[in-house]
């Protein structure tokens, strides 16, 4: 699933060449790719047409478009300004701007006309992504979706307050890997970046956040922002075709893991071999040697 590094660079793509752009039309050929927008595919259509797009947004791995308040078509809503476009990405969506006249993708769900002849296109092979449309709230200071208003701010957040996530890591009497993956408490954060940081950091996953001081923990959250800006840098982590960004190029991260998917390999550290554990259903990386398991409680 793509994480924050992953999820910035569609921003980013998006501010690049879909953000002044009015939405001509857009078509949805697969429900699921709409199923959180409860009012159905017709609406979602016809409040985004004629609308144009007037900036891209991210908090955590959570991406939203805005709108200009002045509808420009026929069927456009009079409350643009109030109303914000939440992309899921979900396991594989794309988001991707296309020459009209390029071969459409075979999964392409959503595609969305704009003023300059190009198409915004929303591609999920596995259909667990979509678009939705949300009002939009004030939560500490910044406007979001509703639908995003219980995601803390991430790392990369020119207001984010490491002392405050300390304080709220230390309270939680459980897994430091299960609080990072807590979007409630630092968002962004993915079981790649997060075994990633661990293994920086030299804790295991396991530990109890509770127990870990207040010099570990912003050590810990230092490590986390210096390997998502690092991924950041080259695009991303890509394993497959799945994650790219708006033209359909893969990040380059996956070359400079030094936890992550690296099982028997050894460790750039000390030598010994990454071990591969269960956790929340899911894979974790670690070296046993620089990572040390927690004695049973």
């Amino acid at each position: 699933m793509p994480e924050l590094p992953e999820v910035e660079v569609v921003r980013r793509g998006l501010a690049e060449h879909a953000v002044g752009r009015v939405l001509e039309g857009v078509t949805v050929t697969h429900p699921r790719a709409v199923r959180r927008h409860v009012a159905g595919p017709a609406d979602l259509s016809a409040q985004l047409t004629g609308l144009r797009i007037e900036a891209a947004h991210r908090r955590g791995k959570y991406l939203w478009l805005t709108f200009d308040a002045t509808p420009l078509g026929t069927g456009a809503s009079a409350t643009g300004l109030d109303l914000a476009l939440v992309v899921h990405l979900g396991m594989s969506g794309q988001m991707l701007v296309q020459p009209a006249a390029a071969p459409v993708e075979k999964h392409a769900h959503i595609r969305a006309v704009l003023d300059d002849g190009a198409e915004l296109r929303f591609v999920d092979q596995r259909t667990f992504g979509g678009w939705s449309l949300a009002g939009l709230v004030e939560v500490d200071g910044s406007v979001v979706p509703d639908t995003v208003a219980h995601i803390a701010r991430d790392p990369l957040d020119p207001r984010f307050d490491r002392e405050a996530v300390v304080a709220a890591i230390r309270a939680k009497n459980t897994e430091i890997k299960r609080v990072l993956l807590d979007q409630t408490v630092v968002s962004g954060i993915g079981n790649i970046y997060a075994d990633e940081a661990l293994w920086r950091a030299g804790l295991h996953g396991t530990r109890i956040a509770a127990t870990l001081t207040r010099p570990a923990l912003r050590t810990l959250l230092d490590a986390v922002t210096a390997v998502m800006t690092e991924a950041l840098a080259v695009g991303g982590t890509s394993f497959d075709a799945l994650y790219v960004n708006v033209n359909g190029e893969s990040g380059y991260f996956s070359r400079s893991l030094a936890a992550y998917g690296r099982e028997n390999e050894p460790c750039d550290r000390c030598g010994a071999l990454l071990i591969r554990e269960q956790f929340m259903n899911r894979s974790s990386f670690s070296c046993p040697t620089c990572q040390r398991k927690p004695r049973r409680r």
